[in-house]
């Protein structure tokens, strides 16, 4: 019921609005044409006198001519071709003129405008011939004749005064521009009344219908909102009064059934939870084994290394021995040096296989890596490795200076202890090959979309030919060799490997004898994260 009444008005809105658009397309395509028309008339009003001036500048030109003045031939022509032009442009406008409006009164003047340029196109004929054959008067002839002969080629033609004749057009013009223009306005007012008359019947009818729809729905409208809200406070039990056979009963009728159904799934919820709470209870026992048994492995992992520290301890113990023990006392014999090298050697054989199997760990573990990566900001971890590298700095005698970086700015995605591991990787290396009194500065900083920290030294650097093999596994450079005889290499590709579990990179640029700078570039996270995170 209310479908049909509520089609019905929407689709006489809508041929309403469908009249009112042809109507007013009508009227604008009259206005239009009023307006072209006006423009046309204007033009041709604008070019008889155009004509008009360039006839006066060429008979300006005559004069100077026959004086002896110093008329220019290109002047002549100039002036001679725009005429023409110009009675061409007027025959094009005239024809336009009777295109758009072709009753009898625009026939009648389209006739007569027709008859003036026929005469001025005739004229300028005769007119170009006596200019082009005007030659400067000779000593002592009559100047007022020659004017006289001047002016008759210039203002007549056919008998006709062409002076008279370019001021009848040029007031026949002039009206019909008048008329014109109030013709276009005319039309304007009328489409302008019958917008604001139409749009004005819109309106009404529009407000009517929605007034009359508007207390026909209020009530239906408020049971089903009240049912609604009862169903979204989890009143299933609430049903809506289903009266009259309108749109909206049916609506209620289904609601109804929906709340029935609802009150179905919610019981079925509740037994599909106890259920589920169940199978929970079991993951959780089993998930409770699986941690024992990891705990189990990290208690072998730590016993292993805990064995491996005392391996080495062992046979470091009986190389130093053996060793104290062969040079205590007075020289000796050969034999028993050699014997107790063979010992050393033995034992150092021993010590070697113990620290391959510690590397061999500890590469596992590298390249294992488990992060547990989040939005952080970096100034944390950077603030802390710098904090850290502090005593090592004061031990060496180096000056490590580090810019406070702002903070809540350099949100990146990543796991704090490892990046404070891998900060303080690089701030080691920066420290440990400087020389006491030397400087080493580190600084947090924006590098394009990135975040960048760069930790620069003036230690010994690193030759150009070593720098592609500082991130293979236990390479150490001849220079680095004698300035640290200590260290196992594994320094840069651990960090490297951070790095890379953390979508970053690392760069070396070491010129000569300018130190190094070692600069690690980490993607930047959304600020919005990380607030989220800390909110």
């Amino acid at each position: 019921m209310f479908r049909r009444r509520l089609t019905l008005a929407l689709s006489l809105l809508a041929a309403a609005a469908v009249l009112q658009g042809l109507a007013a397309a009508a009227a604008l395509g009259v206005a239009q044409k009023q307006v072209e028309r006006g423009r046309v008339a204007s033009d041709i009003q604008l070019g008889f006198t155009d004509l008009s001036a360039t006839k006066q500048r060429l008979r300006t030109w005559v004069a100077q001519h026959q004086q002896g003045a110093g008329a220019s031939p290109a002047l002549r022509e100039q002036l001679q071709t725009q005429m023409r032009q110009q009675v061409q442009q007027l025959q094009l406008l005239s024809a336009e003129l009777l295109r758009l409006d072709d009753s009898p009164a625009s026939r009648q003047e389209h006739l007569q405008r027709e008859d003036a340029l026929s005469v001025l196109a005739q004229s300028l004929v005769a007119l170009e011939t006596t200019v082009d054959n005007a030659q400067p008067l000779r000593p002592g002839a009559d100047a007022g004749q020659a004017w006289e002969a001047l002016s008759y080629v210039f203002d007549r033609a056919q008998d006709r005064d062409l002076r008279a004749l370019l001021a009848d057009s040029s007031r026949r013009e002039a009206a019909a521009v008048t008329r014109e223009r109030a013709a276009a306005d005319t039309a304007l007012a009328r489409m302008r009344a019958l917008w604001l008359g139409t749009a004005s019947t819109l309106a009404l009818a529009a407000l009517g219908a929605a007034l009359y729809f508007a207390r026909a729905l209020r009530r239906p409208l408020d049971l089903l909102s009240r049912g609604a809200l009862a169903l979204q406070q989890g009143q299933l039990q609430h049903r809506i009064p289903e009266q009259g056979t309108s749109e909206f009963t049916s609506v209620a009728r289904s609601m109804n059934v929906m709340a029935t159904e609802l009150e179905q799934h919610r019981q079925g919820e509740a037994r599909l939870r106890q259920r589920l709470e169940t199978q929970v209870d079991e993951r959780t026992a089993e998930l409770t084994q699986a941690l024992q048994a990891l705990q189990q492995a990290e208690a072998r992992r730590r016993q292993f290394f805990a064995d491996i520290s005392h391996e080495l301890r062992t046979p470091t113990t009986a190389i130093r021995g053996e060793a104290e023990v062969t040079l205590r006392g007075a020289d000796r014999p050969v034999e028993d040096y050699r014997a107790a090298l063979s010992r050393i050697v033995d034992t150092s054989r021993q010590l070697g296989s113990v620290i391959d199997d510690l590397l061999a760990m500890a590469r596992s573990d590298i390249d294992a890596l488990s992060l547990v990566r989040r939005p952080l900001d970096l100034a944390q971890p950077f603030a802390e490795a710098v904090a850290q590298a502090q005593a090592l700095a004061q031990a060496r005698g180096v000056v490590l200076q580090a810019d406070e970086p702002a903070r809540g700015l350099s949100a990146v995605l990543g796991d704090a202890q490892r990046l404070r591991q891998l900060l303080l990787v690089l701030l080691d290396n920066a420290i440990r090959y400087s020389q006491p009194g030397a400087a080493v500065s580190a600084r947090l900083l924006a590098y394009a979309d990135d975040w960048c920290v760069e930790v620069q030294d003036q230690g010994i650097g690193i030759p150009p030919h070593e720098l592609p093999q500082v991130f293979e596994r236990h390479f150490r450079g001849s220079t680095a060799r004698r300035h640290r005889p200590d260290g196992s290499g594994l320094g840069l590709p651990i960090a490297r490997a951070l790095a890379q579990a953390h979508g970053g990179r690392i760069h070396l640029f070491s010129p000569p004898g300018q130190g190094t700078l070692a600069r690690l570039v980490l993607p930047a996270a959304p600020v919005a994260s990380l607030a989220a995170v800390a909110a």
